[in-house]
């Protein structure tokens, strides 16, 4: 099925400097987020603390809840709504040195304001801060991993300047979606580090198509630019990247819209690296390729002016 014509021909690899530019900036503007808000925001499961799952009676919201609990020198509280119930909250706190008579604080605390048998505590969980600091590194050298072995499997199937390429663009989705996260002020735990390696391998899966037939069409077209082979690559398979980057963009959008607050961060996570994955592999892991051959030219043309003047 396509949906593009094949023969189409835009000039994509004509936008390269600009697209480059454009993706520095808006990294460079998640960059300062990060700095300025003193690094990411970084949930219970990798700072630790208390999570708390209540269940109300009575309509209420995080606001009252939050408010409810703020004489108990708690820390950093963070109230969010519990999938479809509109009575259930998940409450974080950073505090963990009280145990397990955390929760009875706290459901003690509600009682006051909701009044005795408003409030149900339906789960207390617990994570340290050398547990949440453990998986937090190991969390991270997930990522350093996967990347380390995309390189290598890439520089094997390809050459190294592809492998060089997709692994630009990789670390360009991973820091504009982590960009995201601190400019909305979004958590990042276990299951977000489980999305940031989904988008590594949607957007690698991207990548590879385009530069298969990238090098398919330099065997056969060896004669003219390398510029315009990936042009002419990107714009051949550009009607299955659509179809592919449309259709799971709808199923991601559908779960950030009606999949509730248990995994509204993870399927933020995929729909923001979706659409940059998407637009790395034609703006940014193609034309690496290119400002990789331009180099290597200019290179091999300094050499043989040199020769010549000899």
């Amino acid at each position: 099925m396509q949906i593009i014509k094949h023969d189409i021909n835009i000039n994509f690899t004509g936008k390269r400097k600009i697209a480059l530019i454009l993706s520095a900036v808006v990294i460079l503007i998640g960059l300062v987020s990060l700095v300025v808000k003193g690094g990411p925001n970084y949930g219970i499961d990798f700072v630790g603390g208390t999570l708390v799952q209540v269940k109300f009676v009575e309509n209420t919201d995080a606001a009252k809840i939050k408010d409810s609990l703020a004489s108990m020198d708690l820390g950093t509280v963070v109230v969010q709504r519990f999938g479809d119930d509109t009575n259930e909250f998940l409450i974080r706190v950073q505090e963990t040195g009280k145990g397990q008579q955390l929760s009875g604080m706290i459901s003690g605390s509600l009682n006051m304001v909701y009044g005795e048998g408003m409030v149900d505590i339906r789960r207390v969980e617990m994570v340290g801060p050398q547990v949440g600091k453990d998986l937090r590194q190991k969390g991270i050298l997930s990522l350093v991993y996967a990347m380390i072995g995309i390189m290598i499997y890439i520089a094997w199937r390809f050459e190294l300047r592809f492998a060089i390429g997709a692994i630009i663009a990789l670390m360009h989705d991973v820091l504009i979606t982590l960009g995201a996260f601190s400019l909305t002020g979004r958590e990042i735990d276990l299951p977000i580090i489980a999305a940031f390696l989904a988008i590594i391998g949607y957007s690698l899966n991207d990548t590879i198509i385009v530069y298969d037939r990238i090098r398919e069409n330099y065997g056969k077209h060896k004669k003219k630019g390398f510029s315009e082979v990936v042009n002419r690559s990107i714009n051949e398979t550009l009607s299955r990247t659509i179809l592919t980057s449309g259709t799971t963009l709808m199923v991601v959008l559908a779960l950030f819209i009606f999949g509730g607050g248990v995994i509204h961060n993870f399927a933020f996570a995929l729909l923001i690296g979706i659409l940059v994955g998407t637009y790395s592999s034609i703006f940014v892991a193609s034309p690496v390729l290119i400002f990789w051959d331009d180099y290597r030219s200019g290179g091999q043309k300094k050499v043989t002016a040199e020769e010549g003047a000899k």
